[in-house]
């Protein structure tokens, strides 16, 4: 029988009194903790798939509530027919998602239950065997998807809600069947069959066999931090003129006035289950002497040639205010096909009419089943919306229209061949509040988002975004650096971006290349940054490091290479 690392086995009487000494001796110390074996309950997962049977114990003292969501889908029969569709070998399997029953490769990944579990991180570290559970960039966003570690990952500890393990001699074995078989793009299984789960059955502990004598499961000492409560979001814009407050854990970016047609503001709020995310669209144009009911005229003839008559049956409107500004609110229900499916969507537009003959047009669109869900948010952006200036950039006017593009592209329900990469290129843009102008093909973006899009380099980027938006760019020095910047930078980026993307390798390499870059922007946000010259200093020592780090080390280790090349050769002549 191969033994698993770090497991006791009962081959023979003396691991099993060894067994014996060693639980009573972790039940004496202060460390116990854990006393994982109190506190292992009768109920077990039994997980039959054509590769083998994966059996599953629970942690109902670490995540109870994870625990019984999981029972709860089990028994329901919720998970009968998925698969276990993203597998890394060395690192881990994932399953539970119901699109993978029957739905589109493309949307496997983003499906799960209606309600969401809150995040129970626990010190219980992510080692070989553990279960633990798959969530967003929200860390209370834990539904159905789970996955199971292959290899020690611990670098997911107090990060993701462990709950379980598997603790079968069996179990180990199809874990490693299914880790191996062999996998395409975004680590999808090149033959889904093999890896579906027939079903995963609630058992009592005496049901299973073979089943190992395993030690408490290994535990951090680090301290785990809960998860910070989210909060409302103050966003300001100078260059705008305007401010709002956006709701907890939506992302807004400024993407850049690259386009006539693109937004000035985005703000895009958390993936709901079924799909749809809902999203806030800001313009700011010149009026260009135009009167509001000018201006209203003009976007309702403008919806009417983008929509059919069925559609543009459903446009209501009605006079309203805003910041004391008089506005005007337009709502209609638009129906877009994505293949072959019918999608209704959903958009209310506000036209604000302000000072200093600018006007502005918010615009909010989800799905009509969740629109109203998320309504308040759009309304309380509408209550806290404030005119504190002229805007600097260089606006649109009426005259070009302020958008030329299908009202449905304001919806995540967007009509592409391939809404997952539309949707992937969304969120790289939010990554790094930057949009390239090289979009009119539906590729470019960034190639650093486009590396850590749905890896553990993601926050990061999100972090060091907000760095540059609240202390860089505020400063003269760092407004001028960003500008030089983003005019090099997205010369090239896009088209790197969309090698990324049809070649994952590449992908890989490139989030490899640029992982120590960004440990070391990562200093500017733990230092302190109280004046310019800070961020003078500070941001030219990192770019010196990084000057020495991709440039200069490299072609110090080629001149030595050469070198030692070299005086190989001449000792080889000489003999």
């Amino acid at each position: 029988m191969r033994k698993e690392p770090g497991f006791l086995y009962s081959d023979t009487a003396a691991p099993v009194f060894l067994a014996a000494i060693i639980a009573c001796v972790m039940a004496a110390s202060p460390f116990a903790g854990n006393a994982a074996f109190a506190q292992m309950q009768d109920d077990i997962a039994i997980l039959e798939t054509d590769l083998g049977t994966i059996v599953i114990e629970f942690f109902p003292d670490d995540a109870p509530n994870h625990v019984s969501n999981f029972l709860g889908l089990a028994e329901s029969g919720f998970y009968d027919g998925t698969l276990f569709h993203r597998i890394i070998p060395g690192f881990m399997i994932q399953g539970g998602d119901p699109n993978t029953i029957d739905g589109d490769p493309s949307t496997w990944g983003t499906g799960g239950p209606q309600d969401t579990v809150n995040a129970e991180f626990n010190n219980i570290e992510h080692d070989r065997g553990i279960v633990s559970m798959a969530r967003s960039q929200d860390p209370n966003s834990a539904g159905s998807q789970f996955f199971i570690v292959h290899q020690d990952s611990n670098f997911l500890d107090g990060q993701y809600t462990a709950f379980g393990r598997i603790i079968t001699e069996s179990s180990f074995e199809t874990l490693d069947k299914i880790a191996g078989v062999p996998t395409g793009f975004q680590d999808r299984p090149v033959d889904a069959e093999q890896v579906r789960i027939h079903s995963i059955r609630v058992a009592e502990r005496s049901e299973a066999s073979d089943v190992l004598e395993l030690l408490p499961p290994e535990r951090t000492t680090a301290q785990i931090q809960a998860p910070p409560a989210p909060s409302e979001q103050n966003f300001t814009s100078a260059d705008l003129g305007v401010s709002f407050i956006a709701p907890p854990g939506w992302l807004i970016q400024e993407p850049g006035r690259t386009n006539p047609d693109a937004p000035a503001v985005v703000a895009v709020g958390q993936r709901y289950p079924d799909g749809s995310i809902p999203q806030v669209y800001m313009y700011v144009s010149d009026a260009d002497g135009k009167t509001l009911e000018e201006i209203v005229n003009a976007r309702v003839a403008e919806i009417r040639s983008l929509v059919s008559e069925d559609d543009f049956a459903t446009l209501t409107q009605e006079p309203t205010a805003v910041a004391e500004f008089p506005a005007h609110q337009l709502e209609v229900i638009e129906t877009i096909t994505i293949d072959n499916n019918t999608t209704p969507v959903k958009l209310t537009e506000i036209l604000v009419y302000g000072d200093g003959g600018y006007y502005y047009r918010l615009a909010y669109a989800h799905t009509p089943a969740n629109f109203d869900d998320a309504l308040p948010h759009f309304q309380r952006m509408l209550e806290t919306f404030k005119v504190t200036g002229p805007p600097v950039a260089q606006l649109p006017s009426t005259t070009s229209a302020p958008t030329t593009e299908d009202p449905s592209q304001e919806s995540d329900v967007q009509n592409t061949d391939d809404p997952v990469e539309d949707a992937q290129q969304q969120q790289e843009q939010q990554l790094t509040g930057a949009m390239s102008s090289d979009t009119g093909d539906g590729g470019g973006s960034c190639l650093i988002a486009t590396a850590a899009f749905g890896s553990e380099l993601a926050p990061q980027i999100q972090t060091l975004r907000e760095l540059r938006d609240n202390t860089i760019i505020p400063t003269q020095s760092g407004a001028a650096f960003m500008s030089g910047f983003n005019t090099v930078y997205y010369s090239f980026s896009p088209h790197v971006a969309d090698m990324q993307r049809e070649h994952p390798v590449f992908r890989e390499a490139v989030k490899l290349f640029i992982t120590p870059m960004i440990s070391s922007l990562s200093i500017m946000n733990v230092a302190e940054i109280n004046s310019e010259s800070d961020v003078v200093l500070l941001g030219s020592a990192v770019i010196l490091f990084n000057v020495g780090l991709y440039v200069v080390a490299p072609t110090v280790a080629l001149f030595v290479a050469v070198r030692i090349r070299a005086k190989r050769q001449k000792n080889y002549c000489t003999y």
